[in-house]
């Protein structure tokens, strides 16, 4: 079964310094048959204005990955991290007993766009961590390439979650295969371009829930950039 959340149907807020789409329930955008999917708490696709970025807050208890598909992501944080996320990084902040951070666009004259990713952590009252890593985007083309995953294998960032999280670029008639394995589920995420789906039309925004699939095929229509997420 595929459940298509079409990118129109997201809560959408433009604040001048952000622009934001949810696609689930997050912050003032509720929606009760939207909460999650899964251990997937939060899908927001952000792009944040040039010097302007999200001041020092705090969370506890999340899995918060941030993927950057444009610009440029400065991070600091009460661990006494601080990076600059662009593309083709990864990074995966562990929440855990509490964590202080802060997001800023560094650049004067450009935007940054990117995935905010909240999944729930297997269990509470983690020490905070911290992880990023480079992924060159050649790797994620053609081919479904692990980014995310709760045992760090193949060079991925590591969750406390049974989650592997895939990244995949396809040309116009490429595809990937993935078979969940049995009770496993499914979360796709598109970036840019359009993809069938075991026959199902998805564009950019679109998400898909899916379950009780033993085999998934994804097609590019046009140039494609997606996430998969597989699920317990």
């Amino acid at each position: 079964m595929i459940v298509k959340r079409p990118a129109a149907e997201r809560g959408h807020f433009d604040h001048g310094w952000l622009d934001t789409s949810h696609t689930f329930s997050f912050a003032g955008y509720h929606d009760p048959a939207h909460m999650g999917f899964r251990s997937l708490r939060v899908i927001n696709e952000d792009r944040v204005a040039a010097g302007r970025g999200f001041g020092a807050h705090s969370h506890n208890d999340m899995e918060i990955v941030t993927y950057v598909l444009e610009g440029a992501l400065e991070h600091a944080d009460s661990m006494g991290n601080r990076s600059v996320i662009v593309p083709g990084d990864v990074q995966r902040m562990s929440a855990g007993t509490g964590v202080t951070h802060s997001e800023f666009n560094p650049r004067p004259d450009e935007p940054v766009h990117f995935l905010q990713i909240w999944l729930l952590p297997d269990r509470r009252g983690l020490a905070p961590g911290y992880e990023q890593k480079a992924i060159p985007s050649m790797e994620e083309r053609g081919a479904l390439r692990l980014i995310a995953s709760r045992d760090g294998r193949d060079g991925s960032v590591t969750i406390h979650q049974d989650v592997g999280l895939f990244a995949s670029r396809l040309e116009p008639g490429e595809r990937v295969k993935h078979a969940p394995a049995a009770g496993r589920h499914a979360w796709l995420q598109m970036i840019t371009g359009r993809i069938e789906l075991n026959g199902t039309a998805l564009a950019a925004g679109d998400g898909a829930a899916v379950s009780r699939e033993s085999a998934l095929e994804m097609v590019a229509l046009e140039p494609a950039h997606f996430l998969l997420f597989d699920l317990a």
